[in-house]
């Protein structure tokens, strides 16, 4: 058993040592002070964080996935971050995968006892034949969970890539991995509560490794959500939007251009940047890898 009693995540909070006796205002102005500390934290992880964006750009290129493991709060992150890839930049739904301990149920309920199992961890990588054109993405807050442990080891006895985002310091026997990216945002607020700064942090830093490395992967055209995949009348507003804005088009002419696309934004821009039709303007896009700005240049 680890002795986890220094741990950062496990210390108290002198500021809030009087938490029960404080007001509404003094709880949320506290927390909100924290949160900050969060935002400085991953600031500082940030070559670690630009390091672990650089391979999973790699490993996408070799049609590799990235899948984030978890357990608790770590978890359901970890899933969420993954579920807003395909809205978000028509991603395959496999290309990005989140695995919370205890599996679905674990998404509504806690399932508290799920992460202690070390093989299972292991059980679940290997369920999803992962392979050396794949990275494993770790999650514990709290430095230790036995789950996201095991599901580490078996990715490195597999040759794929592995991550780690934790919110301790190094401790005695501490694996290690590719990349660890260490947000120490210190005690809580409410102590050892890893889903309130040390939460916040954590998904700061999925939403860099998401994003950076769908961008680095041609998956938006200047700051533009070109992939955005229109399932419903917001995004369909906002794809219209988005090809009136980078063709110069009427709203109507852009509603039109994406329904002869099928609905996919960069399709439509193509066909009207290069005069051409929806089978020619995919044929452009698979030359360039997906990316527009070249697809456009051409």
């Amino acid at each position: 058993m680890i002795d986890r009693s220094a741990f950062l995540t496990e210390q108290r909070l002198a500021e809030s040592s009087g938490l029960d006796a404080m007001s509404a205002t003094q709880i949320v102005a506290l927390m909100n002070a924290q949160d900050r500390v969060a935002i400085d934290a991953v600031a500082m992880a940030q070559a670690e964080v630009v390091a672990a964006v650089e391979i999973i750009v790699e490993r996408f290129a070799r049609g590799g996935r990235l899948i984030y493991v978890g357990a608790g709060s770590s978890g359901r992150l970890g899933v969420l971050d993954a579920s807003e890839c395909p809205p978000t930049f028509r991603s395959d739904p496999q290309q990005v995968i989140g695995i919370v301990a205890g599996g679905e149920p674990a998404m509504f309920r806690a399932q508290e006892g799920a992460e202690d199992s070390f093989e299972d961890g292991a059980k679940q990588i290997a369920s999803r034949q992962v392979s050396e054109r794949d990275v494993v993405c770790g999650i514990a807050a709290g430095g230790t969970t036995p789950f996201v442990h095991g599901a580490l080891a078996e990715t490195k006895s597999r040759g794929a890539a592995t991550l780690f985002i934790t919110c301790v310091d190094p401790f005695e026997g501490e694996p290690e991995y590719d990349v660890t990216m260490r947000a120490l945002v210190g005690p809580e607020v409410l102590t050892g509560s890893t889903r309130l700064k040390a939460g916040t942090a954590t998904k700061l830093i999925l939403n860099q490794l998401s994003t950076a490395s769908m961008v680095r992967s041609g998956k938006c055209y200047q700051n533009l959500m070109v992939d955005v995949r229109a399932s419903n009348a917001k995004l369909r507003d906002r794809a219209t939007r988005l090809i009136s804005t980078i063709c110069d088009t009427a709203p109507d002419d852009s509603a039109a251009l994406l329904a002869a696309a099928d609905q996919h934004v960069k399709v439509a821009i193509v066909m009207h940047k290069r005069r051409c039709d929806r089978e020619r303007a995919l044929a452009i896009l698979e030359a360039t890898n997906g990316s527009l700005r070249r697809a456009i240049k051409g």
